[in-house]
């Protein structure tokens, strides 16, 4: 073999068929986890349309307290920017929030600023840890929701004590305002905490649930009357349904990462995830010690070893690995008959003088035979080893 020749490509490399059989159940189960997540997708957004929307009649819809409130005199109008929110604060006004924990935090604190002065009352529905700090400052969740979800009211307010038991429940609160009202508690902690204004006449509901404004549960316990007395204690009432195309979400001073945006719940989760990866990495990858030859159970001819590797080698294309074994094989056993330690075997400066010398032949033949590039093809693999076989009966004869 020459100098400037070049190797080529090498055999082993996989083809485009092999790529796809040892593939395609991977694919095949992303495209499974992909459509089933659409399928999810499609039944939540029918079961959950209209949630929270007092023009909605479905079953989680609001539209029941919103005729009850119109038949005592109070508007309900629906927005969904923040700008229109915050332009609707005032004394004579009720901003209820359906979902604050969609909003962002510049959102939040803007949102506070035009409802912590106005006089009016903001009622906060399940406001979480994300949200409920900046939008009720002195109130914090508590990381376990409720268990129960009808509970008695247990409090001076006089809303919750007319009302009686309500299907409350769901986050629970803390607050450290002495002046707040902590009603319908769920072992020890208030699923309802009603937080009044620093200055003026107005205040802040931070509800747990929305349970008591759906309209399949308006009629049970004392749903309706709480519902009623919180929403209708002004002539108008703002329903703020927080919106993805609301501009002020792609404020560039406001930009989250994605991180922000998920759910605490999803990133313990995550973590959790991960390490029952590792763990199962590492009980996967342990040893015990080195590896203990044992015994076959049956004996195997060297014949079926060959026939079983040769095919390997066929099936994975690999001319040039099963030449590479047939030439290394051959130096091997050559090397004693002509004098070469067999350490020296593969080493074209030691071998093939003392093979030249042995048979007075042509040492470019013999290198190129015995170091030369793998085969173009099979026919020229079957000839490579013919060609092997007798220069090791040549060596041997003479």
């Amino acid at each position: 073999m020459t100098a400037g020749a070049t190797s080529p490509a090498t055999s082993t490399a996989p083809t485009t068929r092999q790529v796809w059989t040892r593939t395609r159940g991977i694919v095949l189960a992303v495209v499974l986890l992909l459509v089933t997540a659409v399928a999810i997708a499609v039944v939540r957004s029918q079961t959950r349309h209209g949630e929270l929307d007092p023009r909605s009649a479905d079953p989680n819809g609001s539209r029941a307290v919103a005729e009850l409130l119109a038949d005592r005199g109070v508007s309900t109008r629906v927005v969904t920017s923040l700008a229109a929110a915050r332009s609707a604060a005032g004394p004579d006004t009720t901003l209820l929030v359906a979902v604050p924990d969609l909003l962002t935090h510049r959102q939040q604190d803007r949102l506070h600023s035009a409802t912590a002065s106005s006089g009016g009352r903001t009622v906060l529905v399940a406001a979480g840890s994300r949200s409920v700090e900046r939008l009720a400052p002195g109130v914090a969740a508590d990381p376990a929701t409720s268990i129960g979800s009808t509970l008695a009211p247990d409090c001076a307010l006089a809303a919750a004590r007319r009302a009686g038991r309500a299907d409350t429940g769901g986050i629970r609160y803390t607050t450290s305002r002495l002046d707040a009202d902590s009603c319908y508690p769920s072992e020890r902690l208030a699923t309802l905490v009603r937080v009044p204004a620093s200055s003026g006449n107005g205040d802040t509901v931070v509800l747990g649930a929305p349970d008591i404004l759906l309209n399949d549960r308006l009629d049970e316990q004392g749903n309706a009357s709480l519902a009623l007395q919180l929403l209708g204690s002004r002539t108008h009432l703002v329903w703020y349904l927080p919106s993805l195309t609301d501009t002020s979400v792609t404020d560039t001073r406001d930009r989250e990462s994605i991180l922000d945006l998920l759910p605490s719940g999803w990133l313990w989760a995550t973590l959790q995830l991960f390490v029952a990866a590792a763990l199962a990495a590492f009980w996967r990858a342990r040893r015990f010690g080195p590896l203990v030859p044992e015994k076959l159970p049956v004996a195997i001819r060297a014949s079926e070893t060959v026939e079983g590797r040769a095919r390997l080698y066929r099936k994975a294309d690999a001319r040039d690995r099963a030449a590479a074994a047939l030439r290394s094989t051959t130096r091997t056993r050559l090397a004693p008959l002509v004098g070469v330690p067999v350490a020296q075997a593969h080493a074209p400066e030691a071998l093939l003088p003392a093979l030249s010398a042995h048979l007075h032949g042509d040492g470019q033949a013999q290198h190129s035979l015995l170091f030369g590039p793998p085969p173009a093809d099979d026919t020229a693999l079957v000839s490579l080893t013919d060609q092997l076989d007798a220069l090791e009966r040549e060596v041997r004869r003479s």
